[in-house]
Parts: C-alpha cells; sequence; structure tokens
C-alpha cells in the first residue's frame, strides 16, 4: 500500500464516526429498534456494536504498534449483541465510546512511522494481520454500518407506508 493510499484510508477512517451520526440524524425511537427481516440488528444494536467493535479494533491496533507478532483475538460479535443486551439500552454512552476510540486512534494513525505501518501479528481466525489490513478493515467499517443504518430506516419507512 502506498503512503497516499493509507493516507485516504486514514481520512476516511478519520470520517466514520461522523457518517453514523449523519445516518442516524432524526431517528425516531419505534425506528431506532426495529430489525429488519433475517435477524439483522436495528439501528441501536448496530451503535452498541460500533462502540464495542472500535474499542477492541482500538486495542488490536495498539498491540501491533507495541508488541512483537501480537495474536489478535477474534470475538463473537453475535454473542457480544446478545449478552450485552444491545437491544435494551441507552444508544447515547454507545456514541460517546464510539467517538472517543475513533478519535484517539485516529491520532496514532496519524502519528505512525513507515515502519509502523509493517508491524503485524496473527490474527487468531484469518491470519496474518498487518497494521495495514487493520486499516483496510476498519476505515471501511463504520461507513459500512452507517450504511446498514440507511437501508434499515427505509426498510422501516416503506414498511409503515
Amino acid at each position: 500500500m502506498t503512503p497516499e493510499e493509507r493516507k485516504s484510508l486514514v481520512t476516511r477512517y478519520g470520517a466514520g464516526y461522523d457518517e453514523v451520526v449523519a445516518a442516524l440524524r432524526g431517528i425516531k425511537p419505534d425506528e431506532l429498534d426495529w430489525r429488519p427481516a433475517g435477524g439483522a440488528w436495528s439501528a441501536r444494536e448496530v451503535v452498541h456494536h460500533l462502540a464495542d467493535s472500535e474499542t477492541i479494533a482500538a486495542m488490536r491496533l495498539r498491540r501491533l504498534l507495541v508488541e512483537d507478532a501480537p495474536v489478535i483475538q477474534g470475538y463473537d460479535q453475535e454473542a457480544y449483541a446478545r449478552k450485552l443486551g444491545y437491544q435494551n439500552r441507552a444508544m447515547e454512552p454507545a456514541l460517546q465510546a464510539f467517538q472517543a476510540a475513533r478519535a484517539t486512534t485516529a491520532q496514532l494513525l496519524e502519528a505512525m512511522t513507515e515502519a509502523d505501518w509493517r508491524r503485524s501479528g496473527t490474527h487468531s481466525e484469518s491470519g496474518a494481520y498487518s497494521a495495514e489490513r487493520w486499516l483496510q478493515i476498519y476505515s471501511a467499517h463504520a461507513h459500512d454500518h452507517a450504511a446498514q443504518i440507511r437501508k434499515n430506516r427505509e426498510g422501516w419507512a416503506a414498511r409503515r407506508a
């Protein structure tokens, strides 16, 4: 990956929180908790997932930067949603956690050297896992979930029409 490609992904990563907030703007309580068919998450559940995922992602990057060849542990996101009561908790603290984790991690991304970008470890589920791979995943993650929230909102509106 070139430095220019990384810079673009870092910028995209930094915009992820705002993209999610924009997708949530004006959401109504019933709409927030509506689930599309097929067991997909509600917008509220997506926000809680983002808070937990971003916290885990922040630690993953820190381990890649500090530890030599760390093993990055996978996790069961469905179990997190179920056991941590995503559907029953207020969303605002989760949004704040998501924002804070993103902001502090963005600071690290901006300060990383070429040597930092070459650091890597092993993911317990997918194998080789580098700082650049981390960036590819998490620069898209919030944007993908913002799109999911928008799709949920469209489904909710269509169902009511």
